[in-house]
């Protein structure tokens, strides 16, 4: 059984169609990104998902009810990082997760979550005197303290420092390694690449595209950029067989500097799709 499986989903507001009839399955243990531009349909397609928001139209269903009338049990389930969040500023926060960790009946273990999202020297530190990034990690431990079957992670690492995010990377490896469901919204796409099994690009509240982020948006047969410098100067070629190019150009006896080979980034593709739809 699919972990979300989504048809014909619609979301109006008075004078604005926000989300135009997605269609969309994740598998129960994938990890999957949904990109898309500010004001796309990302974040109220999530918010359906996750029950704060009614539908429009459209039949949803979450680890096999529907998330509009499911209950608390249902909720349990589910692990939820908000782009946005109120914390118990006066708190510690150590005493932040323990308490959040009471409303779940098979928590982590919360010393050990605060291990994994890099607070365990913050554990007796106020909430708030922490940093933007380390409070966006008291959020990420909040939102997997109840072992959740489901994770919904908005803008997870906004505010996070390089080495805060290849950290985080590995806690979702992780969690995915244990059997977790993971979706995950972002606008880093080096993050998305590394991260899920498949994305999908949402604009305009329509899913534009969707595959492994290798191949989406035929980015794996894209034309390659073979670029070099010779006697006349720099030069480039695209091309579907860069190595025969290379070979020609080397039969040629000519020195090749700054040769590079080059096939459109996850990020030029990405921003391609969501051109087409402007």
């Amino acid at each position: 059984m699919n972990a979300i499986e989504v048809r014909g989903l619609r979301k109006e507001y008075p004078g604005q169609l926000a989300v135009a009839g997605i269609d969309l399955e994740i598998h129960r243990g994938e990890v999957f990104s949904l990109l898309g531009p500010n004001g796309a349909g990302k974040t109220t397609t999530v918010e359906i998902l996750e029950g704060h928001r009614r539908r429009t139209a459209g039949e949803v269903t979450v680890l096999g009810e529907d998330p509009g009338t499911a209950g608390r049990a249902w909720r349990s389930k589910l692990g939820i990082v908000l782009q946005t969040a109120q914390d118990a500023a006066g708190l510690t926060v150590a005493e932040t997760v323990r308490h959040f960790a009471r409303y779940y009946p098979n928590p982590r273990d919360p010393e050990q979550v605060l291990e994994q999202v890099g607070l365990a020297e913050k554990a007796k530190a106020k909430v708030r005197s922490l940093s933007g990034g380390q409070r966006r990690r008291v959020d990420v431990a909040l939102g997997i303290i109840g072992r959740p079957e489901l994770i919904f992670l908005d803008e997870p690492t906004t505010g996070f420092d390089p080495k805060a995010r290849r950290q985080f990377w590995d806690l979702i490896r992780a969690l995915a390694a244990e059997g977790s469901t993971i979706l995950l919204t972002t606008h880093y796409l080096d993050e998305a690449e590394a991260l899920a099994d498949r994305v999908a690009v949402i604009a305009r509240g329509r899913i534009v595209a969707e595959d492994t982020p290798a191949n989406l948006g035929g980015r794996a047969g894209a034309r390659a950029t073979v670029r070099w410098t010779d006697a006349s100067g720099p030069r480039e070629v695209r091309t579907q067989t860069p190595t025969r190019v290379i070979n020609e150009l080397s039969a040629g006896g000519s020195e090749l500097a700054e040769l590079t080979v080059t096939r459109p980034s996850l990020e030029d593709t990405y921003l391609e799709l969501i051109g087409a739809q402007r």
